[in-house]
């Protein structure tokens, strides 16, 4: 795994589990979590081949044999022993070395072993996250993988937001059934790319006034990025934000004039939301005009009334898409190229970037049902 890598490890903690460890141990093969962290391999046995077998026996000594483990952590200070030392010994076996960093020459040493290491765990006593941001700019070239212990799923979060990149895995012990899923979300929060397409514009009109909304997030859009928004849960045009100069008023990188309150638009885990519903708080998917993803949060959401244009585009398999914007120059959706088009100079034959999601919806979640929308 290189630090660019997007994929995130959920690595499950059962060396403290009661009664509820087997159950709990169910529910993590049942939500694919990566792997299981054990002191004993015993543990291992009867787990399948599917999930990683990671042996941790901090405070204990190292077995003689690791058979059953894929990968053994280290705790070198007690261990007496490095993971370079013991790769020559098991060439069958990953190493990878356990720091808890308490101070500044503890934090040098996370610097070290995520500079050299195939596996990092690490355990951070201070709340802040800003060691952490230290170890993950230190590693941004190195090969291996940092796995970060949090101690509950919304801490886990965080550690997969650190500095963007964030940890490549967090281990966490759960206190109770539930908590292994609520691990594998939160590793699961990247949102896949999409294929855009191409939409010809075959008419627009004025329809009056209504209430529209603006969509402000808690981070800067690019140039070429937006939101996907529409009026129909099948179809959406990608609705640029406020970066690009305009009169009278200053660039707002942060907003999205969005279009009408009853629109659809893109949130988490490829749901679609109504505008009427964000606030802050709110994840979206914003979207490049290469089809690009990210997760962003809304921090306010602006709605009042305003005169609107319909917009009708067309995909090149007849499909129809509508978006009801706010009737106004500076309202401007996305064309091919990064084309910034205003709303009100759109005219039929006009080409935009829009989405084809496949799915009907139902509360918002994909479905394989009949439903039309006209």
């Amino acid at each position: 795994m290189t630090r660019s890598s997007t994929v995130k490890l959920s690595w499950l903690d059962i060396r403290a589990l009661g009664d509820a460890k087997a159950a709990i141990i169910q529910e993590a093969l049942h939500y694919r979590l990566d792997g299981v962290v054990a002191d004993s391999v015993d543990d291992f046995d009867g787990l399948p081949p599917t999930i990683t077998k990671i042996l941790f026996p901090q405070g204990k000594a190292l077995p003689e044999s690791f058979t059953g483990a894929d990968v053994v952590i280290v705790d070198v200070p007690r261990h007496r022993v490095t993971p370079a030392e013991l790769s020559l010994i098991h060439p069958e076996v990953e190493f990878g070395r356990f720091v808890e960093i308490i101070d500044a020459p503890t934090l040098e040493d996370a610097c070290e072993s995520a500079r050299t290491e195939k596996w990092s765990l690490l355990l951070f006593r201070d709340p802040t996250k800003i060691p952490l941001e230290i170890v993950i700019a230190a590693a941004a070239r190195s090969e291996g993988a940092l796995v970060t212990i949090a101690q509950d799923v919304e801490e886990a979060k965080i550690i997969f937001g650190v500095l963007e990149l964030g940890s490549d895995g967090v281990m966490m012990a759960p206190k109770a059934v539930g908590d292994a899923a609520g691990l594998k979300k939160s590793a699961d929060s990247d949102v896949p790319n999409l294929n855009l397409v191409e939409l010809r514009i075959v008419e627009t009109s004025h329809i009056g006034m209504g209430e529209r909304a603006c969509v402000d997030t808690a981070t800067y859009f690019g140039k070429d990025e937006g939101i996907l928004v529409g009026s129909h849960s099948k179809g959406m045009i990608l609705c640029v934000s406020e970066t690009h100069p305009l009169p009278y008023m200053p660039t707002r990188p942060f907003r999205v004039n969005a279009g009408a309150i009853h629109s659809y638009t893109l949130g988490a885990g490829e749901r679609t939301n109504y505008l009427s519903e964000l606030k802050a708080g709110s994840k979206l998917t914003a979207v490049d005009i290469k089809g690009n993803t990210r997760l962003v949060t809304v921090g306010r959401v602006k709605i009042e009334s305003r005169p609107l244009i319909s917009i009708d585009a067309e995909a090149a398999n007849g499909q129809r898409v509508n978006l009801i914007l706010q009737d106004d120059w500076h309202v401007r959706v996305l064309g091919p190229g990064g084309v910034v088009l205003n709303s009100t100079e759109l005219k039929p034959g006009d080409t935009v970037l829009g989405y084809l999601p496949s799915e009907d919806r139902h509360v918002g979640y994909p479905i394989d049902e009949f439903c039309l929308e006209q």
